[in-house]
């Protein structure tokens, strides 16, 4: 009897421990995120990143900071006074590469594929004609794999109609083509019902690029 009730003791006393390492996590990823929020400047991102990172390293077990470490980090790589785009991608990478060793599903997969898809951009948009057969490739087939693995993601529908968008009609792209990509996009965001902590990101970007698409 005296062995068992100590069995219950050491149980519950592990329960409560792996709690309170759950609610700190999730406190200091809520915590992250509205800083991601409200992050304005190259600075205010690469900080929200690093945080991120550290929680990643911390936890060890937990895919999402090191996401939102490198989405922070493709943030900061749009802003034109980031002058190393590529250092900044390769972060990004590191990054992704840290994510995908712990995620187990093909929809987080795609998630993080579409990071690559956006640090591969970034660094072919540094040159783009000289770029585009190495960068511009590997960003196509981030976004490719991407939608094989979760084809109902909509931030990779997004990403896919930023590319047409961005593409000369005369090469097959242009708002006309993009539009109904994006409407897609946003059909897809209002069906999603995401958990506490998933990636939300991209409806609002996908309302304004409709709307320039008019």
């Amino acid at each position: 009897m005296k062995k068992f009730i100590s069995l219950v003791l050491m149980v519950t006393g592990i329960s409560s421990i792996m709690f309170a390492q759950s609610e700190k996590y999730i406190t200091a990823m809520e915590k992250n995120l509205a800083l991601y929020d409200s992050a304005k400047t190259v600075e205010d991102f690469t900080k929200v990143a690093n945080n991120f990172e550290r929680i990643g390293d911390a936890e060890k077990t937990q895919w999402l900071p090191y996401y939102y470490s490198g989405l922070a980090l493709s943030t900061a790589g749009w802003f034109p006074e980031l002058t190393n785009k590529d250092a900044n991608a390769e972060k990004m990478n590191t990054l992704c590469d840290k994510a995908d060793a712990l995620v187990t599903s093909d929809q987080d997969k795609a998630e993080i594929l579409a990071l690559r898809n956006i640090s591969a951009t970034q660094q072919m948009l540094v040159n783009p004609a000289g770029r585009y057969m190495s960068y511009g490739q590997a960003a196509s087939q981030a976004l490719e794999k991407g939608l094989q693995l979760s084809p109902d993601n909509p931030r990779l529908y997004y990403l896919k109609g930023m590319g047409v968008f961005n593409t000369p009609e005369q090469f097959g792209g242009g708002k006309d083509k993009a539009k109904p990509i994006f409407e897609k996009a946003l059909e897809l965001f209002k069906q999603q019902q995401p958990k506490q902590l998933d990636p939300k990101w991209g409806q609002k970007q996908v309302e304004d690029m409709i709307s320039k698409c008019q």
